[in-house]
């Protein structure tokens, strides 16, 4: 889809964050247009305008993005959704990947990130939120993470979540996880490589250390197990990409 047809709801038109926001993907070739931060104006935004993508807060006065998200999926046409916080909140974030929306970024972020993601979706066609098959992936990731014993506040397991979901899409990034994957989850984040190294190691530790070995037996097996040593941080991320390559498909398998 050429981008000068994608059509992008900012659901903020506060000229610190949403007109600036606007201005810079319409710099991109973007259609965009702006409405005032509520839940109920939003709404009427998408159904009357038919927005191809919406890019929102989870939290807004009126109606909160989880029955913003229900309540599309009953139009005729539903855009794809992209949801921002400014706050870390693992419930939240599960809940709003779980009603179907395609991202959820964490602010700060570069609007050129963004803005790659609305063409990414574009790309790859707009998602259907009925379609669970695609919608998941992230969901079943993060599920994932929780299991092994990583705690949701850690920078460590957002960038071990993105790390996985990025080696799904381009298997290639796991045979040089030092210069393609870790500056990949680095742009993501506004960040370092060698900070995100640093945390999706911290974050193994855990879940090594105070994760139930049971659970940990029934990801990986006895490929590696606390006698043998903690994993490495490429072996950790490989073997759990792996397992869900295997498992979904990659057909089946999307970015989120």
């Amino acid at each position: 889809m050429d981008n000068k047809k994608i059509k992008v709801l900012i659901g903020d038109d506060s000229a610190e964050y949403g007109i600036t926001c606007a201005n810079e993907l319409r710099s991109l070739g973007l259609y965009v247009v702006t409405r005032r931060k509520d839940g109920k104006v939003i709404l009427d935004a998408i159904r009357n305008d038919t927005p191809d993508v919406v890019v929102m807060d989870a939290v807004l006065p009126g109606m909160d993005a989880i029955e913003i998200l229900e309540k599309s999926q009953t139009f005729e046409t539903a855009p794809a959704f992209i949801i921002t916080s400014s706050y870390e909140n693992a419930f939240i974030e599960r809940q709003v990947m779980e009603k179907g929306a395609a991202y959820f970024m964490l602010k700060p972020f570069h609007i050129s990130t963004l803005g790659s993601r609305i063409t990414d979706l574009a790309a790859k066609g707009m998602p259907n939120p009925k379609n669970s098959a695609n919608r998941n992936m992230e969901v079943v990731v993060t599920e994932m993470i929780h299991q092994l014993g990583v705690p949701a506040h850690i920078k460590g397991y957002h960038y071990l979540r993105a790390a996985i979901l990025a080696s799904i899409e381009n298997q290639a990034l796991l045979e040089s996880v030092t210069k393609l994957l870790y500056p990949t989850v680095a742009m993501q984040f506004d960040t370092t490589s060698s900070r995100v190294e640093r945390a999706i190691r911290h974050a193994i530790e855990i879940a090594w250390d105070r994760g139930d070995l049971d659970t940990i037996n029934s990801f990986f097996g006895y490929t590696v197990n606390n006698c043998k040593g903690k994993p490495t941080n490429s072996e950790f991320i490989a073997l759990l990409t792996d397992k869900l390559r295997l498992q979904y498909g990659r057909s089946t398998v999307r970015h989120a």
